[in-house]
C-alpha cells in the first residue's frame, strides 16, 4: 500500500486551509449605508488626503505618507494618470514615478487606506486631463460622451488598471489598501454641454463600473445624478450644505480645496487654515462621514505634466505638506488636533444622525446621542462678523465669528476652529527661512551655451498654403511649433506697416527677417492674445518666423480635447489701412527645437562639441541654451533652484526635466491682502499673495535626482535671461516658534472618554522636522509678547524664561512647556498673558 498519496492528500488540505483562513483574516468587506461607509461591518468615520505618486519621486513616498498618518489621515486618495501609464495605445509604462503598484502598496505598508480614482478622466491641472493625446486621433472619436470609440477605449484602460490592482491583490476584499473607487471626475460640471448623450454616457459608465467587479464601492464625484449603487461626493470649499442623492448613501467630501494651484502671471493663492478648519467641522457637524483634502501633499508638475493653460510647474497648492515634502505649520498640525477631536466623537458620529438646535442669529449646535444622556456636540457661529457667547445644556460657551467649537462629550471645548495653537514656521514657504538656507552660485562655473537660430531648421519641415492649428500637428511631441513664411515687397509698396497676429494660445515670439520683433502670451483664464506691432520691411523678400509655445494642454471644461492652440491669423496693414492676409499663403512648418532634436538637455550630449564655451556666457539672449555642471549641496533633503534672473523656458538637471520656468510674467500689482481675514466664505482670489511677483521663481530638484560630484544643468531659455544669477538651494534646518495664551484651548490629544482632560493648562508645543533636533532657543517671553512669528519682541509685561525653556528643548526633536503661571511665574498679575517661543531646529 502506498502510503504517500494520503500524507500528500492531507498536507493539500492543511495547506488550502491555512490559505483560506489566512485570506479570510486579510480579507475586509467594504459597503456603506446613509450614514457612513462600513467596512468590515463597522461605520467608519475617515479623513482622507490627496497625494498624486507622479508628483513625488519614489523615494519620498513612504515619508510623505507616513507625514499624512501623523497628520491624522486614514485614506490616501490619487487620480491614475492614463496618458502616462499608455503614452502609446497598447503600449503601457508603470516604473518610476508612475509605478502606481508600488504606490498603492507603499500605503498598505504604512497601515492607511486608498481611494484609486481611476477616472480615466483626471482634469488635476494635469495635461489634457489625463487623456492621452493618441485617443485624439481616433477616427470619428468625441471625449466623454455616447461615442462608441471612446467607450471602448475607456473600457479598455478601466478593465486594464482593476485588473492590475486585482493582480497584486490590492483591493480591499482581497486583503489589499483600496476601500474605494471612482469612475469619471465631475462629469456634472460639462454635462449640460453633451445633451441627452451626456446623461446616456453617465449610466454607461456607471453600469461599466459595477461591472468590473471590485468589489468595492464606486463613486462620482460631483455627479448629481450619479445611478445607484455610485455613491454621489461633493467636491468645493465648503460641502457642509451638501445631500447625496439617495437617503441610502453617505454624505461624502472628495475635494476639499487646502488652496488652490498656481498659475503663471497671477497672485499666489492662499487659504487661512481657520476656514479649512471651519469647513471641515460644519461638515462634520451636519452628518459628513468621508472627507478628502484635494491637496494633502501637491507636489510638482516635472516635466510637461502640467495642464493649461499656463499651470505653473509648482503645485504646492498651500497644501498641508508643502511642495519639498516639509510640513507646513499651523496648517499641518491645526488640522491634526481637529482630526483628533473628530475621531473622539467617532463613536458618536456613527450612532446616530444629528439633532439641530438653533442658538440664536447665525448660531446652532448639532447633537449626536449614543443615549439620551450620552452625546457629545459641534456649537457653530457662522455669522461672518460677529462674535458671540452662547449658551448650551447650561453652560456658557464663546463662540468667535466663522468658527465651530467641539465637544466630545457635550459639556468639554476640545477643539476651536479658528483657536490656533499649533507651532508656526517662518515665512511662507520652505526656503524663505534665511538662515536655514544655504545658497550655492553658479555665477563662478563653466558655461557653455548653443545658440538657435530663428526659424526652419531641419530637412522634416513640411509646407501647407494655410496656417494650421498646433495641437492636431505637433501631437503634444514638443511645446514649440515654426510658422514661417516670405513677405515681397514691391518698390512702389510701404515698408512700414503693421503686423497683427492673432493665437489660440498659449505664447508667441515673432521674428521679421530673423531680428525679435514682438512677444505675445495669453493667460490662465484666457490663451489666446492679438499681437499689433509696427515692424519694417525691405524690398524684395522678408522672412516671417513665428515660434508658437504651448504651455500646457487644456484639461478642463466642455469639449475641451478639441480646444486648439496656435497661429490663426496673421495680416499686415499699411500706412492707408489696407490689408494684405497671409493667413492663406504658403507657409513652412518645423515641429519642435533644434535643440530638443539633437537632444541638448541629455547627459549624453555634455561634452558634444555643438556647445560653445567662455568665461562668460551670453546673457538677455532669446533662444539659447545653457549648460553648466554643480555639486550637489551634502545633505539628504530635495535642493531648489533659482530661477528669478530669467526670462521663460525649460530646465532639466542630469537628463530629467524639472518643469516650465517663467519669472518673466508678473502677477497684477493688486489683489492681495497683507492681513488676510479667514471670516466669511472663501474663494481662490480671496487672500492672494505676492502680487506684483512672479508665480515662482524656485523649481523643485528631488534630491533622488542628483549625485555626488559634478551634476548637469541644462537650460533652454526662450526670452532672455542671467544664467550667472542662478542659484541652487538647500535647508540646513527650520525656524519655528508658538505663541499661545493662558485661555486658549487644552491639547486636544489630553483628552480622554469618559476622563476628561489630563491635562488643564495648554500648551506650547515645538516639533522639528524628523532628523533636525531644536539647537537654540532665540526668543522666549513669558507676558504680553509682541509682533508675529519671527518677528516677536517684548511687551510691557515681561518675564524672562528662555533659559527654562532651553532646559527643556535643546536637544529635543519636540518639547512642551504648559502655559500657566503656576509653571511660568507671574509677571503681571491680573492680566492674561502668554508665552512666545522662537527657536531653531538643524541637525
Amino acid at each position: 500500500m502506498d502510503t504517500k498519496k494520503p500524507l500528500s492528500l492531507a498536507l493539500v488540505l492543511v495547506l488550502v486551509f491555512v490559505s483560506y483562513c489566512f485570506e479570510s483574516v486579510l480579507s475586509t468587506t467594504v459597503t456603506y449605508d446613509h450614514r457612513a461607509l462600513v467596512i468590515d461591518g463597522k461605520r467608519r468615520v475617515l479623513q482622507s488626503g490627496s497625494i498624486h505618486y507622479p508628483r513625488s519621486t519614489p523615494e519620498v513616498w513612504p515619508e510623505l505618507i507616513r507625514k499624512s498618518k501623523e497628520g491624522g489621515l486614514d485614506v490616501i486618495e490619487t487620480y491614475v494618470f492614463w496618458n502616462y501609464h499608455e503614452p502609446v495605445r497598447g503600449q503601457y509604462y508603470f516604473e518610476g514615478r508612475f509605478d502606481l503598484v508600488k504606490f498603492v502598496k507603499a500605503v498598505q505598508e504604512a497601515g492607511l487606506l486608498v481611494h484609486l480614482r481611476i477616472g480615466p478622466y483626471a482634469c488635476a491641472e494635469w495635461n489634457y486631463g489625463g487623456f492621452p493625446l493618441w485617443l485624439h486621433f481616433i477616427p470619428g472619436i468625441q471625449f466623454r460622451t455616447t461615442n462608441d470609440m471612446f467607450k471602448r477605449e475607456m473600457l479598455r484602460f478601466l478593465t486594464k488598471i482593476v485588473g492590475l490592482m486585482k493582480e497584486e491583490n490590492l483591493f480591499a476584499s482581497q486583503g489589499g489598501p483600496i476601500i474605494l473607487a471612482q469612475v469619471e471626475n465631475e462629469y456634472e460640471l460639462v454635462e449640460w454641454a453633451y445633451g441627452i448623450a451626456g446623461e446616456l454616457y453617465v449610466k454607461w459608465a456607471a453600469e461599466t463600473a459595477i461591472s468590473l467587479n471590485t468589489t468595492v464601492p464606486w463613486v462620482m464625484c460631483r455627479q448629481e445624478d450619479a445611478p445607484d449603487p455610485i455613491i454621489n461626493t461633493c467636491n468645493g470649499f465648503y460641502c457642509d450644505r451638501f445631500t447625496p442623492n439617495s437617503p441610502s448613501k453617505p454624505k461624502m467630501w472628495t475635494e476639499n480645496y487646502s488652496g488652490w494651484f498656481k498659475s503663471f502671471g497671477y497672485p499666489i493663492p492662499h487659504r487661512p487654515v481657520e476656514d479649512l478648519a471651519f469647513a471641515i467641522a460644519r461638515f462634520f457637524e451636519t452628518g459628513g462621514a468621508f472627507h478628502n483634502y484635494y491637496m494633502y501633499f501637491g507636489g510638482t508638475n516635472f516635466g510637461r505634466t502640467a495642464g493649461g493653460p499656463l499651470v505653473a510647474t509648482s503645485y504646492d497648492y498651500d497644501a498641508p505638506i508643502d511642495e519639498y515634502g516639509f510640513i507646513r505649520q499651523p496648517k499641518w498640525g491645526h488640522l491634526r488636533d481637529l482630526h483628533l477631536a473628530i475621531k473622539h466623537c467617532e463613536e458618536y458620529l456613527i450612532s446616530s444622525d444629528p439633532t439641530h438646535q438653533q442658538l440664536g442669529h447665525n448660531l446652532e449646535a448639532h447633537i449626536y446621542y449614543k443615549s439620551s444622556n450620552d452625546c457629545a456636540a459641534f456649537l457653530a457661529n457662522y455669522d461672518s462678523n460677529l462674535d458671540a457667547n452662547v449658551t448650551f445644556n447650561g453652560n456658557l460657551y464663546f463662540l468667535p465669528a466663522w468658527s465651530v467649537s467641539i465637544l466630545p462629550d457635550c459639556k468639554n471645548v476640545i477643539f476651536n476652529t479658528a483657536k490656533v495653537v499649533s507651532q508656526r514656521n517662518f515665512g511662507d514657504n520652505s526656503f524663505a527661512q534665511t538662515t536655514t538656507v544655504n545658497q550655492f552660485s553658479l555665477s563662478a562655473s563653466s558655461w557653455s551655451w548653443y545658440n538657435e537660430e530663428p526659424g526652419v531648421w531641419g530637412n522634416n519641415s513640411f509646407t501647407e498654403s494655410r496656417l494650421l492649428e498646433q495641437i492636431s500637428t505637433t501631437k503634444d511631441t514638443s511645446d514649440y511649433l515654426w510658422y514661417t513664411t516670405s513677405i515681397n515687397i514691391m518698390p512702389d509698396q510701404s515698408k512700414e506697416v503693421f503686423l497683427l497676429i492673432e493665437s489660440l494660445g498659449h505664447a508667441a515670439l515673432i521674428f521679421v527677417n530673423k531680428r525679435l520683433v514682438a512677444f505675445g502670451y495669453g493667460n490662465h483664464d484666457d490663451a489666446s492674445f492679438l499681437i499689433s506691432e509696427k515692424i519694417s520691411l525691405v524690398e524684395g523678400n522678408n522672412t516671417l518666423d513665428m515660434l508658437s509655445m504651448m504651455v500646457g494642454l487644456q484639461n478642463f471644461g466642455p469639449w475641451f480635447d478639441v480646444q486648439g492652440a496656435g497661429i490663426f491669423s496673421v495680416v499686415l496693414v499699411d500706412p492707408w489701412n489696407r490689408k494684405n492676409d497671409v493667413s492663406s499663403g504658403e507657409w513652412t512648418y518645423q515641429v519642435g527645437l533644434e535643440g530638443e532634436y539633437l537632444g541638448l538637455d541629455k547627459v549624453s550630449l555634455a561634452n558634444s562639441s555643438l556647445w560653445k564655451k567662455g568665461s562668460i556666457p551670453p546673457v538677455n539672449k532669446t533662444l539659447i541654451w545653457y549648460k553648466v555642471t554643480f555639486l550637489a549641496p551634502e545633505g539628504k533633503g530635495p535642493l531648489a533652484l533659482n530661477l528669478t534672473s530669467m526670462g521663460k523656458g525649460q530646465a532639466w538637471v542630469n537628463g530629467q526635466s524639472i518643469g516650465r520656468y517663467w519669472p518673466a510674467y508678473l502677477s497684477p500689482s493688486e489683489g492681495c491682502t497683507k492681513n488676510c481675514d479667514y471670516r466669511g466664505e472663501y474663494d481662490s482670489t480671496k487672500c492672494q499673495q505676492n502680487c506684483g511677483q512672479p508665480a515662482q521663481t524656485l523649481y523643485h530638484i528631488p534630491r533622488s535626482w542628483v549625485h555626488p560630484g559634478e551634476n548637469l544643468l541644462v537650460l533652454h531659455e526662450e526670452l532672455g535671461g542671467d544664467p550667472t544669477k542662478i542659484s541652487v538651494l538647500t535647508r540646513t534646518g527650520q525656524e519655528i516658534c508658538s505663541l499661545v495664551s493662558e485661555k486658549d484651548p487644552l491639547p486636544a490629544d489630553s483628552w480622554k472618554p469618559n476622563l476628561g482632560f489630563m491635562s488643564q493648562t495648554p500648551e506650547a508645543r515645538l516639533t522639528c522636522e524628523k532628523g533636525w533636533r531644536i539647537a537654540s532657543i532665540n526668543f522666549a517671553s513669558f507676558g504680553s509678547p509682541q509682533g508675529n512669528c519671527g518677528e516677536f519682541r517684548r511687551g510691557i509685561c515681561h518675564a524672562d524664561i528662555i533659559s527654562m525653556v532651553q532646559k527643556a528643548c535643546i536637544g529635543q526633536e519636540q518639547c512642551s512647556i504648559p502655559v500657566s503661571t503656576a509653571n511660568l511665574g507671574d509677571p503681571c498679575p491680573g492680566i492674561l498673558k502668554s508665552l512666545a517661543i522662537e527657536a531653531l531646529c538643524s541637525d
